[in-house]
């Protein structure tokens, strides 16, 4: 077996299994050893190269010689392909920039700064349900973690009527690695035709919400998101807009759990929480790997030269966040880290636009679930018994059991 054949069968979910998915970081320091380029077998089976290491990560993520767009691909990628139409992550200047601009005139940091209130609001609601549980037990991610950033984003975007189980499950089937390609090409399509009526509705009862702004927003020279912009832009704002809040504070709370010295230096020092955040942020973050970026001609990484023609390279951001050259002891869990410069929301053109809403939905739910409400928190299964999310790009526990002291009557 060469070099590459180990490599693949090194990080081929099938080989690797269910350690691979409940610890990464083991099998990517693996492959740092060894070098920064690495040809792989992703869990979803697509074939690719994987890039590990902070400095080498980083680069890829801003090097525009990579094209984020599809029509690039190679052929035998085109079937990965997992959003329903066009948007900024799958777009290069200047249609990109383009986008970015339009989303941007409307998706201020004033708009963000604005939801603290109702974000806090929401959080104590969800909480005095899930406190209300007669036995002290909950499933964190089914009564926190995934409600709160739903609620969120759907009210930012004024589609309260969302089916939000529905489109729960619709959202972990493309982005997981279980589904066959024929099934998870379904899915996109029901997900598609969903998002086309759900814009058809806004048209027809516009709000003062971001949607109705996107379907109305034009720039000085009367530029608009098209029919096909506004789904992909639907898509890119549900899924990515609660998936990676999720994540974050599903691992976030985990880490504070399981490293009770941190969670009490955060109680006791309570303005470390935006530290406690990147840290978060750092050691586990909700995106293993971004989306997909193509080569458009032969592409060199350090000696190693990937072919052109469409193939497909992904930066390991989670291994880039544990990387001992950029945070030395990376290992270690430490909320008064110097955290700057972590991956855990892109670099360059693409780093995500929704960064400021998951930060400040993270240390609202961190602070009133772990240093305002229960102080008792407790994980109520053993952390090596949690079921992971698959797939390469988002990480966080399918479900995470918690348990706390109730209230006597």
């Amino acid at each position: 077996m060469n070099q590459d054949d180990d490599v693949i069968d090194l990080i081929d979910q099938h080989a690797v299994g269910a350690d691979f998915t409940r610890d990464p970081y083991a099998v990517f320091a693996a492959l740092r050893r060894r070098g920064p380029v690495h040809r792989v077998r992703f869990p979803e089976g697509t074939q690719g190269w994987l890039v590990v290491g902070h400095r080498h990560a980083r680069s890829v993520l801003a090097d525009n010689r990579l094209t984020k767009d599809w029509r690039h691909a190679n052929p035998r990628l085109r079937g990965s392909r997992v959003s329903p139409a066009t948007h900024m992550l799958g777009a290069d200047p200047p249609d990109h920039t383009r986008m970015r601009r339009l989303v941007a005139r409307e998706f201020t940091p004033r708009r963000v700064a604005a939801l603290a209130p109702r974000v806090q609001e929401i959080t104590d609601e969800l909480l005095d349900t899930m406190l209300a549980a007669p036995d002290g037990t909950a499933d964190l991610v089914d009564a926190f973690s995934f409600p709160l950033p739903i609620t969120v984003i759907c009210e930012l975007l004024g589609v309260p009527f969302l089916d939000r189980d529905r489109f729960r499950a619709w959202s972990n089937q493309v982005l997981g690695a279980s589904l066959d390609k024929e099934a998870k090409h379904e899915t996109v399509g029901l997900m598609s035709h969903y998002l086309e009526e759900l814009i058809a509705a806004k048209r027809s009862r516009p709000g003062d919400d971001l949607m109705s702004a996107l379907i109305h927003t034009a720039d000085e020279d009367g530029d608009r998101l098209a029919p096909a912009e506004l789904v992909g832009m639907a898509w890119l704002l549900l899924v990515a807009g609660h998936e990676t809040t999720v994540n974050l504070i599903s691992n976030g709370v985990l880490a504070l759990l399981q490293h009770p010295d941190q969670l009490a230096l955060l109680r006791q020092d309570p303005d470390l929480l935006d530290g406690a955040v990147e840290e978060i942020l750092r050691y586990d973050g909700p995106v293993s790997t971004p989306t997909y970026r193509f080569t458009r001609e032969p592409y060199e990484i350090a000696g190693t030269v990937i072919p052109g023609g469409g193939e497909l390279v992904l930066p390991a951001i989670a291994d880039a966040g544990r990387d001992p050259e950029r945070f030395p002891g990376p290992d270690r869990f430490d909320i008064r880290r110097d955290t700057s410069g972590h991956l855990a929301f892109g670099h360059g053109i693409h780093h995500c636009l929704g960064a400021p809403l998951a930060r400040l939905e993270g240390r609202i739910a961190l602070r009133t679930l772990l240093l305002d409400r229960v102080p008792d928190l407790a994980l109520d299964i053993h952390p090596a018994a949690i079921t992971w999310r698959d797939g390469s790009l988002v990480r966080g526990p399918v479900r995470l059991p918690v348990r706390w002291k109730p209230p006597t009557v």
